[in-house]
């Protein structure tokens, strides 16, 4: 009788020393995430909003929420709970919604749409108050100022800054200047009167209400302009122009720094930490954390879909959420837990865990619970796990996501093992490595890893070799990298010479080896040194130390 296939079980490395400061785990202390799909129609999350802080910079109860812009509609949530409290979506039937914005003191929302019209909203009846149409083109900004409870102003494509008083039926202000789609504004901080605004004719201009329509200062970059944000002194803006970020002294009237740790067009920009952190959100879906002294990178986050709107959501005086829309329609709020917050999500993770496991008379017997009444299994199922400090969310069955096994794997129980090596080396999803390591640990096991890595042209070959490139370094796999380049080495040694690509992929892995080697030579340097060090004390020095 043949015994059972087991599936193959993936190869987990021991963990390396850690090397996250004590910044990169506050960052990474928001794990607590909830991924929601605001938008019917997976729309792009377009902006988020969080109501400007009162005068007083007291913390007031419209600092709870916070509006989601999304295709037709504007969601107003709750930070407390993370939930939607309203639905605002008296907009035309193709229309888009743009840069839903609550005022501070919570009564009343406006918000632009890709029909030019602008439109001020009562939050609690969601009727409107009032219709602006004299944009010609849609209109991507509507701003509440800072301080004055009637007064905005807007953006277009129309090429025009506005601003705007409640009451009035026309616009108090009308600023000239750019010579093309002006998609991102915001008011100046404190009573300086001033505006800025950033177009794709790729100038930042700065704006004076008392100055006439003309613009006081303007910053030429090198491509259109995504994103403006004020430091909080007032004395200096940040403008995102493709993959850069660019730090404007207004006083000086020049840039001071220029970021570019993007890979792609940054397309959103918050502070946090009372300014004191910057963070960015790009097409490449990362988040990128920066100091606001010496403007390094000190953590970051990564999202599955390019990000287009991001803000950090405060809760008194701390920062609570980090809340960020993807091009995908994905909204993701992450939450900062407390100490005690943690232990008890940890703790519904490992009860939930041996629900669905069967083990949950185990668990209650090891946490010393009493017995259960009678509809217990209903209430911990139905509980709601989607508020503040929850790092779980049931959807259906958990168990109907468990699969037989990679792709792969069938092909390499097949016994076709340069196909199975091609398709771990074509994957590109969070586990690549991790399944390429176990996939060359299994073929050195059957012995087979001559006969996956024979008979290869230069097409096939030159992602081994970047896998080795990419892998020789790492001290807790050598032994396998070095069987896998002894092997290719081996095979293909007399075809050097015959192809350009192939012959710079093996210098580059040749210079790796040598670095590798080096650092280990001072390694073992290191060693000695040490062992003669702990040689020469005595035992009564020894058991000081």
């Amino acid at each position: 009788m043949a015994a059972e296939v087991q599936l193959i079980q993936p190869l987990k490395l021991p963990k390396g020393p850690s090397n996250l400061t004590s910044e990169q785990k506050y960052w990474n202390a928001f794990a607590s995430e909830l991924r929601l799909d605001p938008s019917q129609h997976s729309s792009p999350v377009t902006h988020i909003s969080i109501p400007p802080p009162p005068p007083s910079n007291l913390h007031s109860a419209t600092q709870d929420l916070f509006a989601v812009t999304t295709g037709s509609r504007v969601q107003i949530f709750s930070s407390k709970t993370r939930k939607v409290v309203k639905t605002i979506s008296r907009f035309g039937v193709d229309d888009i919604a743009h840069s839903g914005n609550i005022r501070r003191d919570g009564r009343i929302l406006v918000a632009g749409g890709d029909s030019g019209a602008i439109q001020a909203f009562d939050v609690k009846s969601r009727a409107i108050l009032k219709t602006w149409k004299e944009h010609k083109q849609p209109v991507w900004v509507t701003q509440w100022h800072p301080s004055e409870l009637t007064s905005l102003m807007s953006c277009s494509d129309d090429r025009t800054v506005r601003l705007w008083d409640l009451p009035s039926d026309k616009s108090v202000t009308k600023f000239n200047g750019h010579q093309d789609y002006v998609r991102c504004g915001t008011f100046m901080p404190a009573q300086s009167g001033l505006l800025v605004s950033g177009s794709y004719d790729q100038t930042v201009r700065l704006w004076d209400s008392r100055a006439g329509g003309k613009a006081v200062m303007v910053f030429k970059h090198a491509a259109p302009i995504e994103a403006v944000l004020p430091m909080p002194s007032g004395t200096a803006v940040l403008a995102s122009s493709d993959n850069v970020i660019s730090v404007l002294d207004i006083v000086a009237a020049k840039p001071i720094h220029m970021l570019r740790n993007h890979q792609k067009a940054v397309t959103a920009l918050s502070l946090a930490n009372n300014g004191e952190r910057l963070l960015s959100g790009a097409l490449d879906g990362h988040v990128k954390v920066f100091e606001t002294t010496g403007w390094n990178v000190v953590g970051g986050l990564k999202y599955p879909s390019p990000i287009l709107s991001l803000n950090v959501i405060p809760s008194q005086k701390e920062d609570k959420h980090i809340a960020v829309g993807m091009q995908s329609g994905l909204l993701s709020i992450k939450t900062h837990l407390s100490g005690e917050q943690k232990a008890q999500a940890k703790e519904r993770a490992k009860e939930m865990k041996a629900l669905m496991e069967g083990k949950i008379e185990e668990y209650d017997q090891k946490n010393k619970k009493r017995k259960r009444g009678r509809g217990w299994e209903k209430r911990v199922r139905g509980k709601d796990f989607t508020g503040e400090g929850a790092d779980i969310v049931i959807e259906g069955n958990a168990r109907g996501k468990i699969g037989s096994g990679q792709p792969w794997a069938h092909v390499l129980r097949a016994g076709q093992y340069a196909k199975a090596l091609d398709m771990v080396l074509e994957t590109t999803d969070n586990n690549a490595r991790e399944q390429s390591l176990t996939l060359f640990t299994a073929l050195r096991h059957r012995s087979a890893l001559r006969t996956a890595l024979m008979g290869r042209d230069e097409v096939t070959l030159q992602p081994i070799l970047r896998w080795l490139i990419k892998n020789i370094s790492d001290y807790r796999i050598t032994r396998l990298t070095t069987d896998v380049a002894l092997v290719v080495l081996d095979l293909y040694a007399d075809q050097l010479g015959r192809s350009e690509e192939i012959d710079s992929l093996v210098d580059a892995l040749m210079d790796r080896v040598k670095v590798t080697v080096e650092a280990s030579q001072i390694a073992w340097s290191v060693r000695g040194m040490v062992d003669m060090l702990t040689a020469s004390t005595g035992p009564e020095e020894a058991a000081e130390a």
